[in-house]
């Protein structure tokens, strides 16, 4: 609908593809929170797929740090779009699509291990299997945003959650 209103009208379209994003103020049945809350509480924390999933994480302050870029370039017909080999992310139209992740797919069990070493605390963990409809794997291209507004998102996945974890701390008190 995006590209078609781009097209018949002019209007420039911009869709985005975020990656994982975490970090304080962020939805709290998310993992990063909910792995949080039980470890301080001394509780299990729910593995699936046995600790064998990888995800493209994006600290929040990376995802707005593109917002911020990409409201300064709106979206512009693609000179190069080839009607023979089109690429769904550009168009003759004002149309552009954009990945926003870190591009550096990380292990569960790593990002598991960078909230341990934040909260100085092991978590119980386990593990179980698959999760109906989910993915054992993400990852974000993110050569066209980065071409675009000249910025890769880049926080270490150790500093986010570190950062997380002390404002977790902080505005719960514990």
């Amino acid at each position: 609908m995006a590209h078609a209103y781009s097209h018949l009208y002019g209007l420039a379209a911009t869709g985005l593809r975020f990656f994982t994003v975490y970090g304080p103020w962020g939805r709290p049945d998310m993992a990063l929170f909910l792995f949080t809350k039980a470890i301080l509480a001394g509780e299990p924390i729910n593995v699936f797929n046995q600790g064998q999933m990888v995800r493209d994480f994006t600290y929040v302050d990376d995802i707005v740090e593109s917002l911020i870029r990409l409201l300064d370039k709106p979206a512009a017909p693609d000179p190069a779009f080839d009607t023979a080999h089109p690429d769904p992310a550009t168009s003759w139209a004002s149309h552009r699509v954009f990945n926003i992740g870190n591009s550096n797919p990380t292990c569960l069990m790593d990002y598991i291990e960078a909230i341990e070493s934040a909260l100085g605390i092991k978590a119980i963990k386990q593990f179980l299997p698959m999760q109906p409809g989910d993915v054992p794997a993400t990852a974000a291209d993110t050569s066209a945003l980065e071409a675009w507004i000249g910025y890769k998102p880049n926080t270490p996945v150790r500093d986010g959650v570190a950062r997380f974890v002390a404002w977790y701390r902080d505005f719960y008190g514990v």
